[in-house]
């Protein structure tokens, strides 16, 4: 399709000659769905849905930099002066050679036609590489990826890592010449946006929490909710029940702070060391399925680029692009890491950056950018010897970088220590749990998974503040705490991170409970937390800690 205008000023316009539609507009048109269209998941998304407007969610895994791209080719003749308008709409085109005007085949003059790029019109180009959410994908699948071209002021909108929701049509890639050859029959498939939306929360927030049920409230309303929400999370793993309050305080989180500028993360790193045979694996298998947003990951599988970003090259542009990591893609959410004590050193500095700023730095083949990875790490290690020795220094069973160390609120160190009246229960409930497949009947009934993740959403909500008194108690623990640590061999690992991780712990204990409980109960939880941690054990069952918070 093509469209000329001559030279003459005094020429009328008929609709063969006129300015294409395209390169006289001056607005962009985008389509969005209707209000009873619900979000799919990217691998709902099949052949039936060609052609047709649908919207998914899902995580910005990679995305392209911003090109222009040419949809109207304006020609100039050398011999009859007359401009040629070429329409593009496929992804490739042939530029003409040959004047189609009149006056070139009336005179046959032959004239030839070129290029004129400022009176061409041009848009803005990106290309967006969307996967869906951790928890949408079925156990022992691969998680599925769709490319989204972007045009128009619909770019620069989101950036890897980034939770958006993107309304556009579905269409295949129509090749042509020997690529359609090749590729016969089948087609690679994209989706183009037309309205694309960043989500700040998980997906359950962003359908909404919905009304609770009176029973529901009635639960909640408990002065021991606290300690049945925390006892609900993996209910069949015996024992490890301040491990378990520790990892409900993970999921809740505190509050990120501001002051003048400077971030302080309010996000809480946990690591689980212990012997083997302890149910580490266990807890992080059950927090990575229980979280709206989380990706699992091992020490020994893992790398320094996995966990952060990876510098890929485009396949349409040729040029180098970001892909995000594992921590990129739990943004706002948790990132467990299994076997953290086998990742090599160098691939463990890599994530110093991201457990106290909250960021990746990326300085690659000319790639300067900040990648967002606000998530909460929660790792799981064994002591040096394989098993934690007793004749050694709490330094040297651990042997960790102080610095790393420093960023972990909670090092929770669980040993297995015979014990005849905790192993006598720990195996009745184990055998109970192989005969009837649920864990043992206990005082209460487990809270359900979906219930859970709503309370924790709501707990999320809040904007709450540390009260003065509860200051006053912090402030003057901690100085004693240091008068301690300096007294005793563990000096190295007690800092000013220390106060800054019971400030979080705190935090979310006031999001926890209830405004009528936090005066009494608040202090002594948050504190016994760090105490449980500090005695150096938590039994394999948990009940030491159990005391000591109390």
């Amino acid at each position: 399709m093509m469209e000329q205008r001559s030279r003459d000023p005094g020429m009328v316009r008929s609709p063969q000659n006129q300015y294409p539609a395209e390169l006289m507009r001056r607005f962009e048109l985008y389509f969005q769905g209707p209000s009873s269209n619900k979000p799919r998941v990217i691998r709902e998304v099949r052949a039936d849905s060609v052609g047709k407007l649908v919207t998914v969610r899902g995580i910005v895994t990679r995305v392209s930099e911003v090109k222009p791209k040419m949809v109207v080719a304006t020609y100039t003749c050398d011999q009859c002066g007359a401009e040629t308008y070429q329409p593009i709409q496929s992804p490739t085109f042939m530029p003409l050679i040959m004047c189609p005007s009149q006056e070139c085949q009336t005179n046959r003059s032959g004239g030839r036609l070129y290029l004129q790029t400022r009176g061409s019109r041009f848009i803005k180009f990106q290309e967006m590489k969307m996967q869906e959410h951790s928890d949408q994908v079925p156990v022992g699948n691969i998680p599925r990826s769709i490319t989204v071209l972007v045009e128009g002021e619909n770019t620069r909108i989101a950036q890897p890592g980034d939770h958006v929701s993107v309304t556009g049509i579905f269409l295949p890639i129509l090749r042509t010449g020997f690529r359609q050859v090749v590729q016969g029959l089948l087609s690679e498939t994209y989706l183009e946006a037309h309205r694309i939306v960043k989500m700040n929360k998980s997906e359950d927030d962003e359908s909404g929490a919905g009304e609770l049920t009176r029973e529901e409230l009635r639960q909640i309303a408990e002065e021991d909710f606290y300690e049945k929400l925390a006892a609900s999370i993996a209910p069949e793993i015996y024992g490890h029940e301040d491990v378990k309050k520790a990892l409900l305080l993970l999921l809740v989180g505190g509050v990120d702070q501001s002051p003048r500028g400077m971030k302080i993360r309010g996000n809480i790193n946990i690591c689980l060391m212990g012997d083997p045979g302890v149910a580490k694996s266990q807890l992080l298998s059950y927090i990575d399925r229980l979280a709206p947003r989380s990706q699992y990951t091992t020490g020994r599988g893992s790398s320094g680029v996995g966990l952060t970003a990876a510098v890929l090259r485009d396949s349409v542009s040729g040029e180098l692009t970001l892909e995000g990591g594992a921590l990129v893609l739990a943004d706002q959410g948790v990132c467990c890491i299994d076997e953290f004590d086998k990742m090599a050193e160098a691939d463990r500095t890599a994530i110093h950056e991201v457990m106290e700023q909250q960021t990746i730095s990326i300085a690659k083949a000319g790639i300067l950018t900040t990648l967002n990875a606000r998530c909460s790490i929660l790792a799981a290690a064994n002591p040096a010897y394989g098993r934690y020795n007793p004749r050694r220094s709490l330094e040297q069973n651990i042997q960790l970088p102080a610095a790393l160390l420093s960023r972990f609120d909670l090092l929770w160190l669980i040993q297995d220590r015979p014990d005849r009246d905790n192993d006598l229960r720990l195996a009745q409930h184990i055998t109970y749990v192989h005969q009837h497949s649920r864990q043992p009947p206990s005082q209460f009934e487990p809270l359900d998974m979906k219930l859970m993740r709503r309370y924790i959403a709501m707990c999320r909500e809040k904007q709450p503040m540390v009260p003065e008194s509860l200051a006053d108690y912090i402030t003057a623990a901690y100085v004693e705490m240091r008068r301690e640590a300096w007294a005793s061999k563990d000096a190295t690992y007690t800092s000013a991170r220390t106060l800054l991780a019971i400030l979080r712990l705190s935090t979310a204990l006031i999001l926890c409970y209830r405004p009528s409980f936090l005066s009494s109960r608040l202090g002594p939880q948050s504190w016994g937390l760090q105490s449980a941690v500090r005695a150096g054990t938590s039994e394999n069952g948990g009940c030491g800690g159990e005391r000591r918070c109390e």
